[in-house]
C-alpha cells in the first residue's frame, strides 16, 4: 500500500515505541484533523516540538472528521493526512484514532506536554485535567493569523467560483 512510514503507528505500536524511547525525554502531544496541512499547521507542529524532545500527532481518521466538520470533510483521507504529517521532521509519531476526542489517547499516552492551537483555551482542551494531574504542562500555543483549513476551502471556492475574464 502506497503512503507507508515508519512514523505512523497504531495505539499499540505507539505505546510499544514510547516504552523503548521515552526514558529520560519529554513527551509532547497534540491533535487534530490536519485537513489540507498548511504553514499553520507546520509552524504549530514546530512550536509544539521545540516543548519537548518527541512529538506525537493523534490524527482524527475520517469518519469522526466527518462527524466534526461535516459530510464534506475531509478534503484529503487518512492515509495522506497521516504520511504528509509523518514527514515532517518535527514530528516523532503519527496515530490515528476513531473517537471523537483524543482523551483516550492521551490518557495512553500520558504526555508531559499537552498542545493544542490559541482557538482552543487551556479550560477547554481535552484531556488537560489529566495531564495536568499528573504534573503535566498543558499549552494553547498562539495561531498564526488567517491560516486555516476552512479559510483556504472557502478561498478555493471562491476563486473558482468567478467566472474567467
Amino acid at each position: 500500500m502506497p503512503f507507508k512510514h515508519p512514523k505512523i503507528v497504531d495505539r499499540p505500536g505507539l505505546l510499544a515505541a514510547l516504552a523503548r524511547e521515552r526514558a529520560g525525554r519529554t513527551v509532547v502531544f497534540t491533535n487534530g484533523c490536519f485537513d489540507l496541512l498548511h504553514a499553520g499547521h507546520v509552524d504549530l507542529l514546530g512550536r509544539a516540538r521545540a516543548l519537548g524532545d518527541l512529538l506525537v500527532v493523534g490524527l482524527n481518521d475520517d469518519a469522526s472528521v466527518i462527524r466534526l466538520k461535516g459530510p464534506a470533510r475531509p478534503i484529503t483521507p487518512l492515509v495522506q493526512r497521516a504520511y504528509v504529517l509523518a514527514g515532517l521532521s518535527c514530528v516523532d509519531f503519527v496515530c490515528p484514532f476513531a473517537e471523537d476526542t483524543p482523551l483516550a489517547l492521551i490518557t495512553a499516552v500520558m504526555p508531559e506536554v499537552l498542545v493544542k492551537g490559541g482557538d482552543w483555551p487551556v479550560a477547554a482542551i481535552v484531556g488537560a485535567d489529566v495531564v495536568a494531574a499528573r504534573g503535566g504542562r498543558v499549552e494553547s500555543l498562539p495561531l498564526a493569523p488567517g491560516l486555516s483549513t476552512t479559510d483556504i476551502i472557502a478561498r478555493i471556492l471562491a476563486r473558482h467560483d468567478k467566472p474567467s475574464s
